[in-house]
């Protein structure tokens, strides 16, 4: 199973995912895909098994993935101010893969419906996601 990460600015998102995914799954192969280097090290640093910085690696990557998981920004054009670009989005919403998006107010988004929640909530509910989809995978 193929489980990209995707997070940019400094990657506190991401990195508390792949934490949290390798303590509960420590057998996973996360890959870890920044925006910007520093994301990429604060994944990699946090246990991802590899990772990749910049358009191309959120491009290919995106193509095969299994699952994707990232601050709802990933989806929407010129986010993060400024660091997921068009065909960044684009490759992520029109990726085959599951998608599990984070909600986060800083980047100018509300989502109806989406309670306000500290990061680590939204961590927990990710982990669940996850294993949820791979209960169903095997």
């Amino acid at each position: 199973m193929k489980i990209i990460v995707i997070d940019g600015q400094g990657g506190k998102m991401g990195k508390g995912v792949v934490e949290q995914l390798k303590k509960a799954h420590p057998e996973l192969e996360l890959i870890a895909v920044g925006t910007n280097s520093i994301a990429t090290s604060a994944m990699l640093k946090a246990g991802a098994d590899a990772g990749a910085t910049g358009e191309n690696p959120v491009v290919v990557n995106s193509r095969d993935a299994d699952i994707i998981i990232g601050p709802i920004g990933i989806v929407i054009a010129n986010s993060l101010l400024g660091e997921i670009t068009p065909a960044m989005a684009v490759a992520v919403g029109s990726s085959p893969a599951q998608k599990i998006l984070i909600p986060s107010s800083r980047c100018h988004q509300f989502v109806a419906g989406c309670r306000e929640l500290p990061l680590g909530s939204y961590i927990r509910e990710v982990v669940e996601r996850v294993d949820e989809l791979l209960s169903q995978s095997r």
